[in-house]
């Protein structure tokens, strides 16, 4: 087997499929994310605060010499908000998950319940 049809049955498996299509799909979240805080979130709730210290965004908090930790409280947030919406979404997948179990069968008769059927059509043939 050649190389080339390694790396193919390698690429090909369900789980390299599967996090690939994660991984970009997380970095267009991750996009929408980032444009939710600097867009909504950051002009309606933090707004008054940074026309107080006369800022734009919330990246360009600073302090102590110019220690941006607007940059952080920035991740911080994004980290949030996606964390959340992550378990929103293991959450109702996992309530599908819980929903597709079919219920058990019934249980059977017991085995002392066999035998007294078995005895009493034995007592019927004589």
């Amino acid at each position: 087997m050649g190389i080339f049809s390694e790396f193919k049955e390698f690429a090909m498996k369900g789980n390299v499929v599967d996090l690939a299509v994660g991984v970009i799909i997380g970095a267009a979240f991750g996009k929408i994310v980032s444009s939710l805080i600097e867009n909504v979130i950051t002009p309606l709730l933090l707004k008054p605060a940074l026309d107080a210290a006369h800022l734009s965004t919330i990246e360009e908090l600073t302090a102590f010499g110019g220690v941006k930790y607007g940059l952080f409280l920035s991740a911080v947030i994004n980290f949030v908000i996606v964390a959340f919406v992550l378990f929103l979404i293991i959450k109702g997948i996992n309530n599908l998950k819980k929903k597709d179990v079919p219920p058990p069968p019934p249980a059977g008769p017991t085995q002392e319940e066999l035998l007294i059927q078995i005895r009493d059509l034995l007592k019927n043939k004589q």
